[in-house]
């Protein structure tokens, strides 16, 4: 899309920038080397937001002396700076969110960033986001009205990012919070459970393009120490053919249930509550998973199981020497810019700024309700611990689709449909195969994670993306699952108009 800036609008984008380094900066103890790294970023930027930003920067225009006057300068030009690129471009307003935010990361301190620092990354992050939330209702009244009817429905909070023919569209409803009145953030960050299976099957393909892994090499040959069926491959494991126990636990075809660790349903609710920072190493699942029946003979059938993506996460750690998340950053991350995904191993840090998710419990006759957001992740591992925002989720469906993280003839390999038993939605390789009511086809994953749900859909050539993130108070008994399936096929028949939505899966 075509835009013009005038000398002032190239002013106020200069001042947003320059302006959140020098907020960032304030709030150091080494504001010289923050304004130095920031500053770095912000020349990163490419398209017509690097073009203004490289300019001669004199008309900058950032008074007040204090932190307080500066930020009273500097984040309303945020806000301004993303309603003016968001009206006319929303891939450059796109493109000056994420360079923004790049900067501020490189701002903060890796390990131990101050309570001050850390509340001002919160606030030009909040500014960043505003003007998605601010014209919610007026342009796209459908897709808020969902959002509301969502929250009507049982959820804490929703929020939504929409990129179609009609540009990028966000907005959000309900809280962030039970008992406050704040919206969930546009963009904050969520635990997006099972999507990470399609992070991690797209760093399988490209160590398979690579030529380190081997689609159709049997697992054994790379992780031979858990004595696998030698007839599963590593295409069945990102397939879920391969038949192998679910480390969750699996409900049998006549409803009887084998149970693998403690996980936050059924019975075992309350064990994972009270145990929920417990340290799970990714081999003791795998141990677990292969010390019960398999499922089927490989390759005969297909189940959904979690122990598949734990294999895939070793596999990825034997074949490359190096932890899944180093390649993760490597791969994926910093090519696409994902400033705001975290493959979390065992921390359980939520980033700022998010919405929190909680869980309900029966004590001694009595319900209670607690606050679950900060909780250990390895419990399901790569099978569905990672975290990321509904803008990181938008860029890396739509860069994956595009044919930009993958060769086209693997590409086509991931997205080739093959049967689940579940009408209309089939999966290839770390995604579902979706038909429409209208027999179009969209590319899907969603996940579940304890009080925080994500939903990822995409047409196949990645042009339309939905993405959500939801949270909630979860229980036992999985109360919220029919609300949160009739919210994915409300918002898919709003802006797919129709298709079958993929069922939640409770543990990742």
């Amino acid at each position: 899309m075509l835009i013009t800036l005038s000398d002032q609008d190239k002013s106020t984008l200069r001042t947003a920038a320059y302006g959140a380094v020098s907020l960032m900066a304030a709030t150091t103890g080494s504001p010289h080397k923050t304004a130095t790294n920031a500053t770095v970023a912000l020349t990163s930027a490419t398209g017509l937001v690097g073009h203004v930003l490289a300019a001669n920067a004199k008309d900058i225009e950032l008074t007040g002396k204090t932190v307080a006057e500066l930020a009273d300068r500097v984040l309303p030009a945020l806000t301004a700076a993303m309603k003016l690129l968001g009206g006319q471009a929303p891939a450059e307003a796109d493109n000056f969110r994420r360079t923004i935010r790049l900067a501020v990361e490189a701002a903060v301190h890796p390990d131990k960033p101050s309570a001050t620092t850390a509340e001002m990354a919160r606030k030009i992050t909040a500014a960043l986001d505003a003007d998605g939330g601010a014209a919610a209702g007026q342009d796209r009244p459908e897709l808020q009205k969902a959002l509301e009817e969502i929250v009507d429905s049982g959820f804490v909070g929703v929020s939504l990012r929409v990129h179609d023919e009609r540009g990028e569209w966000t907005g959000s409803a309900g809280a962030a919070e039970l008992g406050r009145a704040g919206k969930p953030p546009a963009n904050g960050h969520v635990r997006i459970g099972s999507v990470t299976k399609t992070f991690t099957a797209t760093l399988v393909l490209q160590l398979v393009a690579e030529g380190r892994i081997g689609l159709d090499t049997p697992a054994a040959h790379y992780l031979p120490e858990f004595g696998l069926d030698e007839r599963i491959t590593v295409r069945m494991l990102l397939r879920h053919t391969s038949g192998v126990f679910n480390f969750t636990g699996e409900v049998n075809a006549d409803g009887t249930i084998v149970r693998g660790i403690a996980i936050p349903y059924s019975t075992t609710g309350r064990q994972w509550v009270d145990d929920r920072f417990r340290i799970y190493r990714p081999q003791e699942l795998v141990e677990l998973a292969l010390s019960k029946p398999a499922r089927f003979e490989p390759g005969t059938g297909w189940s959904y199981s979690n122990t598949n993506y734990v294999l895939a996460r070793l596999l990825i750690e034997k074949v490359t020497g190096r932890s899944v998340a180093e390649e993760m950053r490597r791969l994926i991350l910093e090519p696409l810019g994902l400033t705001g995904t975290v493959v979390p191993d065992a921390s359980p840090v939520l980033p700022e700024p998010h919405a929190h998710a909680y869980y309900r419990y029966e004590d001694a006759g009595e319900q209670k309700t607690v606050d679950i957001t900060r909780q250990n992740p390895s419990w399901v591992s790569s099978g569905g611990d990672m975290i990321s925002t509904t803008q990181d989720l938008h860029t890396f469906i739509s860069a994956l689709m595009g044919g930009r993280l993958l060769p086209a003839p693997l590409l086509a390999e991931m997205c080739t449909p093959h049967p689940t038993g579940i009408p209309d939605m089939d999966y290839g390789l770390g995604v579902f195969v979706v038909t429409t009511a209208g027999g179009g086809t969209l590319i899907s994953h969603n996940g579940a994670a304890v009080g925080h749900a994500a939903l990822m859909y995409s047409t196949p050539d990645g042009g339309r993306t939905l993405v959500a993130a939801l949270n909630c108070v979860d229980d036992a008994d999985l109360s919220i699952a029919a609300a949160f399936q009739n919210a994915q096929q409300r918002l898919v028949n709003e802006v797919f108009h129709g298709g079958q939505a993929d069922p939640a899966q409770p543990a990742g």
